[in-house]
């Protein structure tokens, strides 16, 4: 076989699989999007009613989620990059232990995670049954569970060794030589990270952010469980359309919405990033 055939044909079934499983199917949602529903059957149509109402219904909701989508984002980024900066930089030949230890917790499985947090936070979990045994409070906290807060707790636990694995990546990958030198010429340890340690890991903070950010924005198996009725996001609502109403046309438009403003805010938060970084 010709040696510049080879590539390609190694490629091959990586790429069917991407076309099949992932390009038709979203190529499909998309164009169902500007379909309409009538008397519950598919009407192929090229309209953007689906889309003006989802403006309308569902603007709040869109809001909410993307901040807490943040919110998750930042606080999962940040201990990400602490944990990955120990591994890297002081943990020394016990760096490869703590990064086992940080990702045998993907083996609990995310529901297992779910129900522990439920446990915990409960007006008859642990951590209320602590409180009041130690004469903190005198009743038990109910909003700790089925809350906003609940929502966050439980996802940057559950997506925190995900952001892990990219920043450790990235700072596997600096050379100790331009940390040395900045130590020497008496750069302080925050002054180090953020003029030489963090220019050279911005693709793996950005992975972890952008992977932290987009599975917090389509969660909904999360706020059902644990963030209650009010705590209801974008996902929940997508679930709704597709499974409960039918909707697919309604359903597809509200998922490629979500879908947009997400790809807009990763894009600023690169932009950002280079910026800020650059500057330094």
């Amino acid at each position: 076989m010709p040696a510049d055939r080879k590539p390609l044909l190694m490629t091959t079934p990586a790429l069917l699989v991407l076309l099949c499983f992932f390009v038709l199917p979203m190529s499909y949602f998309f164009v169902v999007s500007f379909w309409q529903l009538k008397m519950y059957r598919l009407v192929p149509d090229a309209t953007f009613e689906n889309y003006v109402e989802v403006y309308e219904q569902y603007f709040h909701a869109g809001l909410f989620t993307l901040g807490i989508a943040l919110l998750i984002a930042t606080i999962t980024t940040f201990l990400a990059f602490m944990i990955a900066y120990m591994i890297r930089f002081h943990a020394g030949r016990f760096g490869p232990l703590v990064l086992f230890i940080a990702l045998v917790t993907l083996f609990g499985g995310y529901l297992v995670k779910i129900y522990a947090w439920k446990t915990i936070l409960g007006t008859n979990g642990i951590l209320n049954q602590t409180l009041v045994g130690l004469g903190l409070v005198s009743e038990p906290i109910s909003w700790l569970l089925y809350s906003p807060p609940a929502v966050v707790l439980t996802l940057v636990h559950f997506l925190l060794p995900f952001a892990i694995l990219p920043i450790v990546g990235s700072l596997s990958s600096i050379d100790d030589t331009p940390v040395e030198c900045a130590r020497d010429l008496g750069a302080s340890k925050a002054r180090t990270v953020l003029d030489v340690v963090l220019p050279q890991c911005q693709a793996g903070i950005f992975a972890a952010f952008a992977l932290s950010f987009l599975m917090s924005a389509g969660d909904y198996v999360t706020p059902r469980l644990v963030g209650g009725p009010h705590t209801f996001m974008v996902g929940n609502f997508i679930e709704s359309q597709f499974v409960n109403r039918l909707n697919m046309p309604m359903g597809s438009a509200l998922s490629y919405s979500v879908l947009l403003v997400c790809l807009a805010t990763l894009v600023a938060f690169r932009v950002a990033l280079s910026r800020l970084l650059r500057r330094r």
